[in-house]
């Protein structure tokens, strides 16, 4: 079956108030060890920072993924609930997902790689590389990583959101009980001392569900401590818990799962530091660990039958190095992690992981930028291999560059994807090898104060492409490795912003990806589970207009996937605002359309909400 995957993508439009977009260039992307302002970055990376997202008429770190060039959600439940998340076509297992540069991703399956227990409130941005990230961040990171960075402000500060919405008129399907409604409530509190700073984050989601047994309810905890101890030691910490339960039917095995319910409980935990052992060395340890627990009920009512009960543990150690020299900038460092899982349905099964990398950066020729690396890993149940990558980025006449990247990766299957027994839906096989790929890519970018364009083109491809499929509906679903998937990419992306006056201005962002999937050997009678859902065109659109203390944003996704119809969200924010405080009514899905993005669940029509957001210094 020959696919061809179109998107034509923009990337949120810079914030305008109380924003100059020539800040952007002071973020510093560390990637865990050289730290690289983002204006001098050879890799394909896009930001979304706290203020656009402030901008944007959504509700969840989900939602706002959904306007990222190339990115492709697909929810289950709305508000956050469930997605998957891939990148540039290619699926959702090939996604890292990390928070402040630890990895989060779940080892039993991807589903609950999003599990994160953060609110939009305590988000100072979202990093999306798209690439092969495996010479960053080891294995997994196949077609990309999404590194979600929260708040580190030295102003001491309170932020409190609160909103509430209803479909206004739209029963719940099904049984037809009532209106569709919820609410949700916000607080990130920022304490600062003289040499620590400590940021709190609390969030809470009730909705009761747009159809029969499609409610929604979780709540979060997040704290991150940093402490100085003085200008060459420093401790962080990191800690979160999630709890999320709701209605899954239609999730996993339509129609008969019409009484499913899950609850989905992630807590993690990290603490490492930073040493600057010399004017050039610098060392930075860290621990973390990450425990999932996954109650997945077929009947709600009935515990007895048909249960399923998963527990996963990861613990990983790492040491980071920096070297600063005269000829350039060297990293080093060693990866340990340990992962496990006590199922049900899948058994007690663990195996362990261990990564060493090396990797040199320097500016020495004049106008090139260059970061040359590898990342050897060992694996227990796969053995050894090394992912090298280079990086080089030439800036030639003023605001120019010109970009090259090419880099291997791999994706070790999950606990979910090896031993399964889930019949007659579903099962693993142990027989599975691991995916490879090689990609390389080639861009051009123009930057100025308020105007920006970028063309580039990639190429990737994957060698034993993990697919699950089956050759009739009466057996289950089962992973295969399908030996080659190659996916060649152009895209082109521009924005601007204009003053009106003294008063209003306006800005866009645009761009367009075009996706060529190669040929994939599928037997006439084979059916794929993910396949066949894969992205095949998308357009993305966002326009931010602003007049004295108003402030109009619309965005709109256009997407069409393989055997799927197209269908158009738009979605649209009205906020008034002040220094401290800003009121705001948002018009989700606005055109009312009926559109699945995964599975059996179809996603709320035309949902209005209104909320309020308050910041006040302490």
């Amino acid at each position: 079956m020959k696919q061809f995957l179109y998107a034509l993508t923009l990337v949120p439009a810079v914030a305008i108030a109380q924003q100059d977009t020539t800040k952007l260039h002071e973020i510093i992307i560390s990637e865990n060890r050289l730290q690289t302002p983002f204006s001098r970055q050879a890799r394909n990376i896009q930001l979304i920072t706290k203020e656009q997202i402030a901008q944007m008429p959504v509700k969840s770190i989900n939602e706002v993924l959904s306007f990222i060039a190339g990115a492709d959600v697909r929810q289950r439940g709305p508000f956050g609930t469930q997605a998957d998340i891939s990148i540039d076509g290619g699926s959702f297992e090939q996604t890292l997902i990390l928070l402040n540069g630890v990895k989060i991703s779940d080892v039993q399956t991807a589903h609950h790689s999003m599990n994160i227990p953060v609110p939009l409130a305590a988000i100072e941005r979202i990093e999306v590389l798209k690439g092969p990230a495996a010479r960053v961040y080891g294995i997994n990171a196949l077609t990309g990583a999404i590194n979600i960075v929260t708040k580190a402000s030295k102003q001491a500060a309170i932020e409190v959101n609160v909103a509430t919405g209803s479909s206004f008129g739209q029963k719940a399907l099904g049984d037809g009980s009532g209106i569709y409604k919820g609410g949700a409530a916000q607080v990130a509190i920022n304490m600062v001392g003289k040499n620590n700073q400590h940021l709190f984050g609390f969030g809470i989601t009730d909705y009761n569900g747009q159809r029969y047994n499609s409610s929604t309810y979780d709540h979060k905890f997040f704290y991150q401590g940093n402490v100085d101890f003085d200008e060459k030691n420093k401790l962080n910490l990191m800690g979160g818990y999630l709890k999320n339960a709701f209605g899954a039917s239609g999730y996993y095995a339509a129609p008969g799962d019409k009484e499913a319910f899950e609850i989905v409980e992630t807590a993690l935990f990290a603490m490492g530091s930073s040493h600057q052992l010399s004017k050039g060395f610098s060392l930075h340890p860290r621990v973390s660990a990450r425990y999932n627990w996954d109650d997945y009920r077929y009947f709600r009512n009935n515990l007895s039958r048909a249960r399923s009960l998963h527990q996963t543990g990861v613990w990983s150690a790492e040491l980071n190095s920096t070297l600063h020299s005269a000829i350039g900038d060297f990293g080093f460092g060693l990866e340990s992690r340990s992962e496990d899982i006590k199922s049900t349905n899948i058994g007690n099964r663990e195996r362990y992981n261990h990564g060493a990398y090396a990797e040199y950066k320097t500016e020495a020729l004049k106008n090139l930028l260059l970061n040359i690396g590898t990342y050897v890993n060992y694996n227990t149940q796969y053995g050894w291999q090394a992912f090298p990558g280079l990086d080089a980025a030439y800036l030639f006449a003023p605001k120019w560059k010109l970009a090259f990247n090419v880099g291997s990766s791999q994706r070790i299957p999950s606990f979910t994807d090896l031993y399964l027994k889930q019949r007659p839906g579903n099962i693993g096989n142990p027989n599975l090898t691991s995916e490879n790929a090689w990609q390389y890519e080639v861009s051009l970018q123009h930057k100025l104060a308020n105007f920006n364009v970028q063309v580039g083109y990639f190429n990737r491809h994957i060698s034993n492409f993990i697919d699950w499929v089956r050759n009739s509906s009466s057996v289950p679903y089962q992973p295969q490795n399908f030996g080659d998937n190659k996916i060649q990419g152009f895209n082109i992306g521009l924005g601007q912003t204009f003053s009106l006056s003294n008063q209003s201005s306006l800005a866009y962002q645009l761009s367009y990806n075009y996706l060529h999937a190669g040929k994939m050997s599928y037997a006439n009678n084979i059916t794929s589970k993910y396949v066949v859902e894969n992205l095949k065109h998308q357009a993305l659109g966002s326009l931010v207009y602003r007049c004295t203390n108003w402030q109009l944003t619309i965005g709109a996704r256009w997407l069409e996937r393989e055997l799927k119809s197209p269908y158009l969200i738009t979605d649209v924010r009205l906020l008034y605002g002040k220094q401290h405080w800003n009121v705001y009514a948002d018009a989700t899905n606005l055109l009312d359309k009926e559109y699945i993005e995964v599975a059996a669940v179809p996603l709320p029509k035309r949902w209005f909400a209104i909320g309020a957001n308050y910041r006040f210094g302490l």
